[in-house]
């Protein structure tokens, strides 16, 4: 049978077994006083398992397996120790199949002790699973709970056992659970698991999940190349507001993530698409720069040509349109100025203007806050920007400030950090 392996799970298999437990240089009684009942070995069982145990501690399969042969069990406790050898060589042997029976011998004995239990039941569920009966694993994993079994592993286990038969609703469920587990523990989640329950909100369509599950990850590994995977996979997976696709870009570029030819063609595109053409032809001559974009090819050539000068047109109107935005009526002229502006990086501009469109109102408070909450971090202003992005709860424009909410965090820790360093030197 193959073996399989857990996405979630990386299980050693501790076991306090027969030997262990009760081989002691000094131990001669037939009768040894423990917490729980009486322990009953003869001291030629006890010599056998003994020799047992030190062929386990060698390595050596092979001898381990001829005196545990020998053995004759003729009590209880007897029968739990041979049992638990077998098991131990099992696991020297890397038999799944073997561990799994050895264990069900022993939980047909009255010794197992009552801490241990719960453990060894989630072992039997996992070496179940490992050997595909699932059926199986389920019931121990039950067991293991009414134990009082509850550990993370169990819960990722049962995540992986639901994928494995279809029922992704379910395994959301779990995953979900264990992320709630993990965090309320204080431990970092493994990369791997978010890695899993992004897949699994993926395949639902979920993209506010996805969007959630990924700020988590950045939080914990902002590596550039993470940011990167983050926003183009989540781009990548839904159709949103040209503007709101723009910010997200804007985001990569912020962070340094614009990696290909690809991140830059399609970045200045959108740019084009939305109308911001000085951007567009700004993300060009970066792209250039980088070495990501040549002269020669041919969409960016001509995108390059038909921009500039409307990029210059747009630049010079810029007065005339903070000019009107101030006489209107509603915040709609504002609006536009103000994403002129933003357009060009000119932030304190862009700050003004939206908060006149904002104050005027007749405009689209996710799209005017996140907006200005992004103008205000880029400015300086990381407290103002946070507190702005969080006014923005619903809608693609929650997950635009969603992401930009983290980048001001990554912000603040950067200048924790450096006014760490400078006040060490």
């Amino acid at each position: 049978m193959a073996k399989r392996n857990p996405v979630f799970l990386t299980i050693g298999l501790p076991v306090v077994l027969a030997g262990a437990m009760l081989a002691t240089p000094a131990a001669a009684k037939k009768k040894i006083v423990v917490a729980g009942p009486p322990i009953e070995m003869s001291d030629a069982f006890r010599a056998d398992v003994q020799a047992a145990e030190t062929a386990i501690k060698a390595r050596d399969a092979s001898t381990a397996n001829l005196r545990i042969a020998a053995l004759n069990p003729t009590t209880d406790m007897e029968a739990y120790a041979a049992a638990g050898l077998r098991f131990e060589v099992a696991v020297l042997r890397r038999d799944i199949q073997a561990q799994r029976i050895a264990l069900t011998d022993m939980f047909k004995t009255s010794s197992v002790p009552k801490a241990d239990a719960p453990r060894l039941r989630f072992i039997a569920g996992y070496l179940s699973y490992m050997v595909a009966n699932y059926t199986d694993a389920v019931a121990q994993l039950d067991y293991a709970k009414t134990l009082g079994y509850s550990g993370i592993d169990a819960t990722m286990l049962r995540a992986d056992i639901a994928m494995r038969k279809n029922k992704s609703k379910e395994a959301r469920t779990y995953v979900q659970e264990a992320l709630a587990q993990q965090k309320a523990s204080g431990q970092p989640i493994p990369a791997a698991w978010y890695d899993r329950a992004i897949s699994m909100a993926y395949q639902a369509n979920d993209w506010d999940e996805v969007s959630s599950l990924y700020r988590e990850r950045l939080e914990v590994y902002p590596s550039t190349p993470e940011w990167r995977s983050a926003l183009t996979n989540y781009l990548a997976g839904q159709e949103s507001d040209p503007q709101v696709q723009l910010d997200l870009y804007r985001l990569q570029a912020a962070n340094g993530a614009m990696a290909s030819e690809r991140d830059y063609q399609t970045y200045a595109q959108l740019a084009e698409k939305t109308g911001n053409f000085a951007e567009a032809k700004a993300i060009i001559e970066a792209g250039r720069s980088a070495g990501k974009l040549t002269t020669s090819q041919a969409t960016t050539a001509q995108l390059l040509k038909a921009v500039t000068p409307k990029a210059t047109k747009d630049i010079a109107a810029m007065p005339a349109l903070a000019k009107k935005a101030a006489a209107a009526s509603d915040g709609k002229a504002a609006l536009n100025a103000a994403d002129g502006y933003f357009s060009l990086g000119q932030y304190p501009q862009a700050v003004e203007q939206y908060r006149l469109a904002l104050s005027k109102g007749g405009v689209d408070q996710g799209h005017a806050n996140a907006r200005l909450g992004i103008a205000l971090a880029r400015s300086g202003d990381l407290a103002g920007g946070k507190t702005t992005l969080a006014q923005v709860t619903s809608g693609n424009w929650s997950n635009v400030a969603g992401f930009w909410s983290v980048w001001v965090d990554l912000q603040n820790r950067k200048s924790a950090q450096q006014g760490t360093a400078q006040t060490a030197s």
